[in-house]
């Protein structure tokens, strides 16, 4: 067959009077094709074969979808395509990635390997996702042991201070133990100021719950967030596993209800491709390295200073509570939990009133001891002797 390079030499022998018997020598061909070549313009060109078809060409535009929305792993696409009814093997579906690989975008950094119980890893993530039957925004806390690639996570409406130590909390908790260190973003929840060449600032709260649990706050350096590149890794992993599996919740708990079975059936037993260990199998070597967890858990309530009026309420989130008599005039601190549980202190352990939050439609929250003695002031009457009266009528 002739190739483009020998039409060319065709053409310009011709051009320059050369007999076609003679060029059909020269090329090793018959000169009736030579002939054809002239006639057509151009070399002969061999038709190309029509691509089989393929049991995958059906799903191809869901595995774009996918990819648009940043799911690159196979393993996931193939169980979502398998639920709309593919039955083809999964070595298709690499396939067709791989040429598009090289379009998603790079994230070669160098790995840092920790050992067992030294490291944990923190970072948010957020999406809009339909809870109750309503568009959200969802944050969620993902908290990654550096060693074994055991991974916590947990979904909540804020990433605010308090949500951060309470998700800190809850990793250590489902872990069954605390870690050498913990390895945050610059978020003003963990670090007040972070300068490279200085020391880094702190959050006095973030720094009383490492005291707590005995670990040592490290922060990335600035501009250098991929630094806990574990972690963010986790995050893009739940993104584009299990908000790909569920795409609506019935509430928040029935979101993090699901997030558990599907940490314990899924995450845990996956093979990384990292260490290319079981997870939870690699988590048992450390286990044994993790350090044990104070008796008391961390108090991760907002808290806040309110002075108590002189009729024994404080003014708390739009409604008022009352707080014993003796305190009318001083300050009082109160706690407010993340389930809206709301404590009222003199000092850090001297609880006066427990109450859950109320809208202000509900009226002044009350516990009637609390006010006795001023009512018992209120309602006093001053009594006099009769005798002063009748005294009073001998003068008239």
């Amino acid at each position: 067959m002739l190739k483009r390079e020998d039409y060319l030499m065709i053409q310009q022998k011709y051009q320059h009077g050369v007999y076609i018997k003679d060029i059909a020598g020269e090329l090793g061909v018959h000169p009736k094709t030579v002939s054809r070549a002239l006639h057509r313009g151009g070399a002969p060109g061999g038709k190309r074969p029509r691509p089989r078809p393929s049991i995958l060409d059906p799903y191809k535009p869901a595995i774009d979808r996918f990819l648009h929305e940043g799911v690159w792993n196979a393993v996931v696409i193939e169980r979502e395509l398998r639920l709309a009814g593919y039955a083809g093997e999964i070595s298709l579906i690499r396939a067709y990635l791989r040429p598009k690989r090289p379009l998603r975008q790079s994230r070669a950094t160098v790995r840092f390997e920790t050992a067992p119980g030294r490291q944990l890893q923190h970072d948010w993530g957020e999406l809009w996702t339909l809870v109750g039957g309503c568009e959200q925004k969802v944050y969620f806390a993902v908290n990654t042991l550096g060693y074994s690639r055991r991974f916590h996570v947990w979904a909540t409406v804020s990433f605010d201070a308090e949500h951060t130590y309470e998700s800190l909390v809850r990793s250590l908790e489902y872990f069954g133990g605390s870690v050498q260190e913990v390895l945050v973003d610059n978020q003003k929840s963990a670090v007040i100021a972070h300068r490279v060449g200085a020391a880094v600032q702190f959050n006095p709260r973030f720094l009383d719950l490492a005291g707590h649990y005995g670990f040592v706050p490290r922060a990335c350096r600035p501009r250098r967030a991929r630094t806990k590149g574990k972690t963010e890794r986790m995050v893009g992993y739940v993104k584009g596993n299990f908000f790909i599996r569920y795409r609506s919740f019935d509430s928040l708990a029935h979101l993090n209800q699901l997030l558990e079975g599907w940490l314990r059936e899924e995450a845990d037993p996956r093979v990384h491709g990292t260490h290319g260990q079981v997870v939870s199998t690699r988590f048992e070597e450390e286990r044994v390295h993790l350090a044990a967890l104070p008796p008391r858990r961390f108090d991760t309530a907002y808290r806040e200073t309110r002075f108590v009026a002189w009729d024994g309420y404080i003014d708390v989130r739009g409604n008022r509570y009352s707080v014993p008599a003796a305190y009318c005039g001083q300050a009082v601190t109160v706690r407010i939990s993340l389930e809206d549980e709301l404590r009222v202190y003199a000092g850090e352990e001297q609880c006066l009133a427990r109450y859950r939050l109320k809208p202000a439609a509900a009226g002044w929250q009350t516990i009637p001891a609390h006010h006795a003695a001023l009512w018992r002031e209120t309602l006093q009457v001053d009594r006099r002797s009769l005798q002063i009266y009748e005294e009073a009528g001998q003068w008239n």
